[in-house]
């Protein structure tokens, strides 16, 4: 497995210090978030999830923890939308270049507004895909915001 992807060549652009996980992806888990999180040894509430959204028809990135699901009616609040809703697997891999559980908000083909749960930002360190499945990187939420753009709001139902 590479441990360098766009995600990892990403952060190191955006001088963003992380560490890179590898650990055994199972295709056949339910959440593949929560398989993570057990993988790697870590609380599912710091291993975050990458979803991709389409709000009012525009595609949006959102990044919360994986034990958890992501309101839409919140989602489409935190960009001042109407109706938001998840984005066909097939659309988020051609538009981001990755697969469904390697999915990255981290050097995405396109850059997309993109929105993280402000519960996270309260832990010191959180796990994000790395770009590939079965890699995550860990790094502290604040710099994974920054290095997003993206605006912190309450997500999760």
């Amino acid at each position: 497995m590479a441990k360098t992807t766009r995600a990892t060549q990403f952060l190191e652009k955006a001088g963003i210090a992380f560490t890179t996980h590898v650990y055994e992806y199972d295709p056949t888990a339910e959440r593949i978030g929560l398989q993570a999180a057990e993988a790697i040894g870590e609380a599912p509430h710091r291993v975050l999830k990458t979803l991709m959204a389409e709000l009012d028809g525009k595609p949006v990135c959102v990044v919360v923890p994986s034990d958890r699901e992501v309101s839409m009616k919140k989602l489409a609040a935190a960009f001042g939308g109407k109706h938001a809703a998840m984005m066909k697997p097939a659309m988020a891999e051609k538009l981001t270049g990755y697969v469904v559980g390697g999915i990255s908000p981290f050097g995405q083909k396109k850059t997309v507004p993109t929105a993280i749960e402000v519960a996270a930002l309260r832990e010191d360190q959180v796990y994000i895909n790395g770009g590939q499945r079965g890699l995550q990187v860990r790094l502290a939420p604040a710099d994974a915001q920054k290095a997003l753009a993206a605006i912190a709001a309450p997500l999760v139902s």
